[in-house]
């Protein structure tokens, strides 16, 4: 099987122009990357192009959890919280480095919400619907036990609650790995996953989609050509963008209107990052935020937290969300009154995102929002050649790309055979391969800090070694991009030569989380990192400067706190 250090941006390119694909996927999100592993292991020949990085929208701005999701029980969405249980167990075996075990406490108060004979019931109805498989079964906790276990939470009106179990991941590592799955995979039939590639407009025969129009966003805008793909079906897989690429598709059309799909949901979740010792906890914890009654997590990422996460129509588009001043204050309130010595301020904030849950609208109970709209996605042909799918959650992003590839095969006249449905359940994701303590051992034993190690476990699984056997000959690799945070230069030329990234924001937003847990967002350690970036891919000294100038102004788009005021904080 070749592997990605062999694989070069002009050749991929080159590819896509090369006869007729099975399958082409717009959207290199978690759903899209799923998409083109399934197909990819039933031997379609697959071509996916995004717009901007792989993950670079909603995929990047989550929780960070693969979860059951035990707050849409009280909707009534029993059937998706069995397919998020088994799907957390699947993810858990096939990419153990990126889905790890997370336990969480559940403290209740006097007067909740979610009383404690609820909240039992709740997770015995939980662990039922995972079939008593989940990595530990919840356990009920006293007011003392609850405290033992997290000292630093509110004392006062506690009257006990539970521990149970779910999973944390990484989000944007875990859609690029999906999205490598599928290019290793699909090499040998001409498959080809290309980032920074956007949809110019669509190709008609017979009024028939049979491709579309695109252009490389990274050529100098002076040389900028557009290319021609072709396709016997294509996938609109791009999330809250559904409609712009819809209208993309259909200005290649001079007669009917692309008919529209099921109407996206844009529902806004925002996150903030403050440093870990600032709250105090020991696991993750879920809350239901004394402001507004709401289900929220406190979750531990390194040295940092992560606290999220808000839910209200977003008040902008997905290429200008942000979080606001009134998200902020509403997740430090929520927090403050559970954590009495945090006492966190807006200047505790390392930062803070939001991105845009794309719900299909028909999934929501009628005058109640987006918080009672199901997760469940939606997959409809809404052109002759097209098919459009919104809504769905991380969780459940391999399931849902099994189904969307079951109206793929309709639409291609083939059958999906039960053995390639197993190849889904069965190939591991690169870098699940071994066991995870194996795994982590190896790797400390090999670069001697247990943090470092940790990092390379955690975000390569069993490939750490292809990222830290190139600082044997040049140690330069070793060296650390900030002191106190894992990251080293070796991911940086990892990244480039192994995993598709192509710019800074590539590097220190999503294959790394760098971005996120600098109060700066990467701006003083980026012209090191572009620096080698700038030897990898041949930079000329312009073009690096301008690199860099662009970084500044994503990492701004990205990470401003807008002063706007949203309009409603509940769901």
């Amino acid at each position: 099987m070749a592997t990605q250090e062999t694989w070069s941006r002009a050749a991929q390119l080159t590819r896509l122009t090369e006869g007729t694909f099975d399958l082409l996927i717009i959207g290199g999100g978690i759903t899209g990357a799923g998409l083109a592993r399934e197909a990819t292991l039933a031997g379609l020949r697959t071509a996916l192009v995004e717009r901007d990085d792989f993950a670079s929208g909603t995929s990047s701005r989550s929780s960070r959890l693969v979860h059951g999701g035990v707050r849409y029980l009280e909707h009534g969405h029993l059937g998706l919280v069995f397919e998020s249980s088994q799907e957390r167990r699947r993810l858990l075996t096939l990419a153990p480095h990126l889905v790890r075990p997370l336990a969480f406490t559940w403290p209740v108060y006097a007067g909740a919400r979610v009383p404690r004979w609820k909240l039992r019931a709740g997770l015995a109805l939980y662990d039922a619907l995972a079939l008593f498989r989940n990595v530990g079964r919840h356990e009920a906790l006293s007011r003392e036990e609850v405290l033992r276990r997290e000292p630093a939470l509110d004392s006062h009106g506690l009257r006990g609650g539970a521990r149970y179990w779910d999973a944390a991941t990484d989000d944007s590592r875990l859609t690029a790995m999906t999205i490598l799955a599928a290019a290793e995979v699909g090499a040998a039939s001409g498959s080809v996953m290309c980032n920074h590639v956007e949809v110019v407009r669509g190709l008609y025969e017979a009024g028939r989609v049979v491709g579309v129009e695109v252009r490389d966003r990274l050529t100098r805008p002076h040389a900028q050509q557009s290319m021609a793909i072709r396709a016997r079906v294509v996938v609109n897989a791009t999330g809250p963008w559904s409609d712009t690429t819809l209208a993309l598709l259909d200005a290649g059309n001079d007669k009917a209107q692309v008919a529209r799909g099921t109407q996206v949901l844009g529902s806004a979740g925002a996150h903030l990052c403050v440093p870990r010792e600032r709250v105090g906890h020991h696991e993750a914890i879920t809350l239901v935020s004394p402001v507004d009654g709401r289900v929220m997590f406190v979750l531990p990422s390194g040295r940092h937290t992560v606290i999220g996460t808000t839910e209200h129509p977003a008040p902008r588009g997905p290429d200008d969300i942000r979080a606001t001043e009134a998200d902020v204050h509403y997740l430090l309130d929520s927090v403050n009154q559970r954590f009495p010595d945090a006492q966190l301020t807006p200047d505790d904030v390392i930062s803070a995102w939001s991105g845009i849950r794309p719900l299909a609208a028909r999934r929501a109970t009628s005058g109640a929002g987006a918080g009672s709209a199901s997760r469940e996605h939606v997959v409809e042909r809404v052109q002759p050649g097209v098919l459009s799918v919104t809504g769905g959650k991380l969780t459940t992003y391999r399931a849902m790309a099994a189904d969307i590839l079951r109206h793929v095969m309709q639409a291609l006249g083939q059958a999906h055979t039960r053995v390639q449905q197993e190849r889904s359940l069965e190939t591991p994701l690169p870098g699940g391969e071994q066991a995870q303590e194996l795994v982590l051992h190896e790797a400390q034993l090999a670069c001697g800090h247990s943090d470092v190690a940790r990092r390379l476990a955690q975000a390569y699984g069993s490939r750490w070694r292809a990222v830290w056997s190139p600082t044997v000959d040049d140690e330069s690799l070793c060296e650390r991009l900030v002191p106190e945070l894992p990251y080293v230069m070796a991911e940086v030329r990892h990244a480039v030569r192994a995993e598709m990234a192509a710019t800074l924001s590539d590097v220190l937003v999503r294959r790394t989380h760098l971005a996120f847990e600098q109060r700066d967002f990467g701006l003083s350690v980026a012209p090191r990192v572009a620096d080698r970036m700038q030897r990898e891919l041949g930079w000329t000294n312009a073009e690096r400067d301008e690199e860099l100038a662009r970084y500044a102004t994503d990492v701004a788009r990205l990470f401003r706190i807008d002063q706007t005021n949203s309009s409603a904080l509940r769901s």
